[in-house]
């Protein structure tokens, strides 16, 4: 098998599982950012957000905010990769659950843009437009 999240969801690879039903399971990551990291992942395979169904995604979001409660500590993260731009690394998609402790030194480093109203006004306009 090719994709690891499908072998695992078949049982040809060894996971830790939180979280099985129908449409999700959730399990221990092998390399976590904090104790207590998880991912969330659809039973049907999907590359990225566009093969993603919206039912499926919802489903991906209520396991996730589940499991976000149980495991926060002192805060939670919630995070998606999609595509190689974004950092994604297992084209399967899957959302991370990593519980926050203070002064655990996870971070993302980012240099935010500054758009004018107007750039920001015309981006949302595109955006609208493409949702149809």
């Amino acid at each position: 098998m090719d994709c690891i999240f499908c072998a695992i969801i078949v049982g040809a690879a060894e996971a830790s599982f939180v979280h099985q039903d129908d449409d999700v399971v959730a399990f221990m990551d092998l390399n976590p950012v904090t104790p207590g990291h998880l991912l969330v992942i659809p039973r049907r395979h999907a590359v990225g957000l566009a093969d993603l169904d919206e039912a499926a995604g919802a489903a991906v979001w209520r396991v996730a905010h589940r499991l976000g409660r149980v495991v926060r500590h002192d805060g939670v993260n919630l995070f998606l990769a999609d595509g190689v731009a974004a950092g994604q690394e297992v084209f399967h998609v899957h959302l991370h659950v990593v519980p926050r402790y203070k002064g655990d030194g996870f971070k993302l480093v980012v240099k935010p843009g500054r758009p004018t109203r107007a750039e920001l006004d015309a981006m949302a306009e595109s955006i609208r437009d493409a949702l149809g």
